[in-house]
């Protein structure tokens, strides 16, 4: 059985923690005893869900910015004590046709899903080495073990992000530092409003579903989780499928429209105004 007990007492850093995956995560931690610090670009919001739940820091976080990011963690450090988990959760899904997407956000997405990623692991492997402990948790998306039209971009960012985390675990092993990947399923967030699953089989998680999952690694790491199960048995053998055969699968079960004609403009509307900022 877990051990959910030796979650008392960690340090957890979230990005991207005012709202969705990130704030469900830091509120079920917070419940088993974690001194939580969450961040988040939206100043405004991160300080309203950081008040509403007490959590220990809150603040604005921008992740693509190595002074904002190495700010936030002395904070966390000064008020806090020594990181125990640094969750890279901050990312961004805007969606449409490549063609029809302007530079700006093409480098918005790898700016904030895979830089800030990348980035954020490398403060957090400078304060965790010396001491000889500490975990990393980058949540990517199944989407990085697939290619779903509308989504290309976003797709490359968490390809990468899988990619990234992958080397991590073995070019630290032996350090006492742990890096695992979270790959959800479509989740009922705001970055997923409008949408509908990408395959009909399937039903959007809840985030809850999501920080459970990531409690979990905290307590046993793994190299990677994918959210919810069944999504995760259907991304795997969709990916040893020939070729041909998943993506004719794909198209069969909705996967081609999901994210570009079938997507409720007026109800994501909203989310695409606010991440195209």
């Amino acid at each position: 059985m877990p051990d959910f007990g030796s979650i008392a007492g960690k340090v957890v850093v979230i990005t991207g923690g005012a709202r969705g995956i990130g704030l469900a995560t830091a509120k079920s931690l917070q419940a088993l005893g974690a001194k939580i610090a969450i961040g988040d670009i939206d100043e405004a919001t991160v300080k309203e869900s950081g008040a509403a739940h007490d959590f220990a820091v809150f603040g604005k976080l921008d992740v693509t910015d190595q002074q904002s990011f190495e700010g936030f963690l002395d904070e966390v450090e000064n008020r806090l004590g020594p990181i125990d988990v640094l969750i890279n959760n901050a990312g961004i899904m805007p969606t449409g046709r490549l063609v029809d997407e302007p530079d700006q956000i093409t480098r918005r997405i790898l700016d904030i899903n895979v830089y800030g990623v990348i980035l954020g692991s490398k403060l957090a492997i400078a304060r965790m080495l010396p001491r000889g402990r500490g975990q990393v948790i980058n949540i990517a998306s199944l989407a990085g073990e697939t290619h779903i039209p509308g989504l290309a971009t976003y797709n490359a960012s968490k390809h990468a992000v899988l990619g990234f985390t992958d080397t991590l675990r073995e070019e630290y092993r032996g350090t006492g530092l742990r890096f695992s990947s979270v790959l959800p399923t479509l989740t009922k967030t705001e970055l997923g409003s409008g949408v509908s699953s990408p395959t009909r089989l399937l039903k959007p998680a809840e985030p809850e579903e999501i920080a459970d999952a990531i409690v979990k690694l905290i307590v046993q790491p793994r190299s990677k989780v994918r959210v919810t199960a069944v999504a995760g048995i259907i991304s795997q053998l969709f990916g040893l499928l020939p070729e041909s055969v998943s993506d004719a699968l794909g198209r069969a079960l909705g996967a081609q429209s999901a994210f570009l004609d079938d997507v409720d403009s007026d109800a994501r509307k909203a989310y695409e105004s606010r991440v195209r900022d």
